[in-house]
This record gives structure tokens, C-alpha cells and sequence, in this order.
């Protein structure tokens, strides 16, 4: 029987990888921070220490391993953090030096097959070259982690990259990070939403995407998951459904270029405090009047992954978001 160790297993999406993995009767070794969101979180035949793996000596992450055949890294800083600046180097030493470290302590140990997760946003760096996302420090390193990553697997161990979208689910313990699109929309009377759209998959199906790299993807290959593109109206409308909101309160279009100013002055605002955005804001807003959409047969297929239902996810999400709770 394969094992597979899941950096993060108590998290939101190694949560979901672990579970999908026991289903397919893998084993599971997981190693991920305290405390535990939840009592009884996973179940006893998971392999589960609480800890920073990045505190052991290479040794030690060596001998962890040496049993594995497969490492699912479902860890690092996202786009939501505002790092002191430079972002670049926060985002650096968050997500491309310690991805580096233990692919290859991974290598050394004799895994196999090395997934990283990554963002979507590393897609569209490539796809919408006329925004530069390249030069901002979250696409960036996310680019340069992958990179570094398939450099360390060179000639022994395969690595595959998952691309990662909007996601929505629910866990044990944890809240969704859609409560910060939830709060600002409580008893406003206008909520207006960027023209553009996200491509969106339920956490199930990130799961199922990231045991289905392990069974079918290639070295080096990058795969931009989607199973639903959604307008951002069409997603703020389900927000405005959920708070309650229906008749109180509209869903206008933004316009951008009149914005612009208040979103250049949020990142002059960041530099003053010494703080920089992954994604500067001006860049970010701007990014959002794009349909940020993938073609969901270029990987579901291929991965395995299965129909859900997207809005009803979406809503159960949110719901949680609404109750706090």
C-alpha cells in the first residue's frame, strides 16, 4: 500500500487530500502547526505531528520521509498576507526556500512523486502578460517555487504543480477566509462588484485533484484546476442571498478607472506603514475586471476530478461565514 505524507494535513485543503487519500486506501503520514482546529480531527490511522517540519534538522525530515513514496505540499503564505516590505522577499523565504529544501530532502529520502500547491495566479501571469504579474511578489515566487521545485526532482523525482482558484468548503474548527468578502457587505446598502469573474472548484475537488496528480500527472507539468466560472456578480449576489440582503441592497458594476486613485492610495498607505501587498491593489482591482476563467475540460478529465455542485458550496460557505460559527 502507497503512503503518502501530507505537509499540512490539518488544514483546510491537506484536511480534504487527507481524507480523499484514505478513501482511495492510501496511507497517510501528515505533519502540520499546532494547535488542532478540531477534536478528533483525523482519524487514529493517520500519522499525525503537530509541529514545524522547517525546525528539524535535514536529517530528521530525511528519516520522516523514508517511508513515504508520495509528498503532497499543501502549505505557505497566500496573496491575503501583507508582508513587511520587501513583499518579495517575505514571499521568498514563505514559499520558494522552504518548497526547495524539502524537495530535495524528499528526493534524498526516496519519494517519488512531489505535488506543490500553488495559485492560479502563477497561471495568469503567463496567460495576461500585459499586467506584469511576473514583477509582483506573489505570482512571482509562486512562479519561481514551482521552478525551483522541478529543478530539485530533476532525474529521480517527479513534481507536478496544482494550480489553485477560488475554493469554497467547510472544515471542523476553521472559518472560511470568505468571511472578509462577507463583512464589508453586512447592512451596506450598495456592494458593487469588479465586471469581471473567477474560476471556482469545491475543496472536494481539490482533493481529488491532487490524488489524481499522483496517479496521472507528469514531472514538471502545471495543472489550473476549475470547475465552475462565475461572474464576481454572480458571486457577491450569493453573498448580498445569504446575509439576508435581497431587498436592501444592490449590486452595482464598479468602475475601475474611477477607483483607481482610492486603490493607489491603499498601497501608498502600505508603503508608508512599510507594508507591501503581494498583488498591489491598483494591480489586483485592475486584474478583476478580467474573466479569470479556465476551461474545466483541460483537467477534470485528466485528474479525475468529479461534477460537484459549486453553488451549493458556495452557499454552505457562506452560510458559515454569515453565523460566524
Amino acid at each position: 500500500m502507497s503512503k503518502v505524507f501530507v505537509l499540512g494535513g490539518t488544514g483546510f485543503l491537506g484536511y480534504y487530500t487527507v481524507k480523499e487519500l484514505l478513501r482511495r486506501n492510501y496511507q497517510v503520514k501528515t505533519m502540520a502547526l499546532p494547535p488542532m482546529p478540531s477534536k478528533d480531527l483525523l482519524p487514529e490511522e493517520v500519522e499525525c505531528t503537530l509541529g514545524n517540519i522547517f525546525e528539524l534538522s535535514d536529517e530528521q525530515i530525511v528519516d520522516l520521509l523514508t517511508d513515504c513514496d508520495s509528498l503532497i505540499y499543501a502549505a505557505g503564505a497566500d496573496e491575503r498576507t501583507v508582508p513587511k516590505k520587501p513583499a518579495m522577499k517575505f514571499f521568498y523565504e514563505a514559499n520558494v526556500l522552504p518548497t526547495q529544501r524539502l524537495a530535495r530532502l524528499a528526493k534524498k529520502a526516496g519519494v517519488g512523486h512531489f505535488v506543490v500547491f500553488s495559485s492560479y495566479f502563477a497561471e495568469f501571469a503567463q496567460r495576461l502578460p500585459q499586467y506584469h504579474l511576473e514583477e509582483q511578489a506573489y505570482p512571482c515566487m509562486r512562479l519561481l517555487q514551482e521552478q525551483v521545485a522541478f529543478a530539485e526532482g530533476e532525474g529521480k523525482m517527479k513534481v507536478s504543480s496544482l494550480r489553485l482558484p477560488y475554493i469554497f468548503g467547510t472544515m471542523p474548527g476553521r472559518m472560511p477566509l470568505w468571511t472578509a468578502f462577507v463583512d464589508p457587505a453586512r447592512g451596506q446598502a450598495v456592494y458593487p462588484a469588479p465586471k469581471g469573474g473567477t474560476a471556482a472548484v469545491t475543496v472536494e475537488q481539490v482533493a481529488e485533484a491532487a490524488v489524481g496528480i499522483l496517479e496521472h500527472g507528469e514531472h514538471r507539468q502545471t495543472y489550473s484546476i476549475c470547475a465552475k466560472n462565475l461572474k464576481f456578480k454572480e458571486f457577491y449576489q450569493l453573498i448580498i442571498e445569504a446575509l439576508g440582503q435581497e431587498d436592501t441592497t444592490r449590486i452595482p458594476i464598479s468602475n475601475y478607472d474611477e477607483l483607481k486613485p482610492y486603490f493607489e492610495k491603499l498601497d501608498q498607505d502600505a508603503d508608508q506603514q512599510g507594508l507591501e501587498h503581494g498583488i498591489h491593489m491598483a494591480v489586483s482591482m485592475k486584474l478583476q475586471t478580467e474573466d479569470l476563467f479556465l476551461d474545466p475540460q483541460d483537467t477534470m478529465p485528466v485528474l479525475g476530478i468529479k461534477e460537484h455542485d459549486v453553488i451549493a458550496s458556495i452557499r454552505q460557505t457562506l452560510k458559515k461565514c454569515v453565523a460566524g460559527k
